[in-house]
């Protein structure tokens, strides 16, 4: 099985507003074979870029793959390592407070690539002296500048 490491970050200006997402995806954890992706909205959320980096991150990927995929969203972290998404498909797309999952396209389409690939879902503090997760961050703000 072939390995990626990818960094993923997701920005929005206002909450709702315009938004970009990116991530980089370094094969075999080599930086030297690096390629990047980016895009973004005109109007959305900072948790949808979060979820659309790490969706088109993983999209890219033609085959299965161990994935180390890094991010500095806790939303997207918990919810696969807390058990938070299991929980919600048991309760019919409900939170435990019973209210319908936000972003539940996306976390459907996230949880179908999650099952295609093995990936490691690995927080990381953002803004902090992580140099890939503030290069990321810095092309998640340059898409979402193209949306404004």
């Amino acid at each position: 099985m072939n390995s990626v490491t990818v960094y993923t970050d997701g920005a929005c200006s206002g909450n709702p507003g315009p938004g970009g997402w990116a991530a980089v995806l370094m094969p075999e954890g080599n930086r030297d074979d690096a390629e990047q992706y980016t895009g973004g909205s005109l109007q959305t959320t900072n948790n949808r870029m979060e979820l659309t980096a790490a969706l088109e991150a993983l999209k890219v990927l033609d085959e299965p793959t161990a994935v180390k995929l890094h991010t500095d969203s806790a939303y997207v972290s918990r919810a696969f390592n807390d058990g938070w998404l299991d929980n919600w498909k048991q309760n019919g797309w409900r939170t435990s407070s019973k209210k319908p999952v936000k972003n539940k396209d996306l976390w459907q389409a996230l949880d179908a690539q999650n099952e295609r690939h093995n990936v490691e879902w690995i927080w990381v503090k953002g803004h902090a002296d992580n140099t890939l997760n503030n290069y990321v961050d810095s092309l998640a703000v340059t898409a979402m500048e193209d949306y404004k």
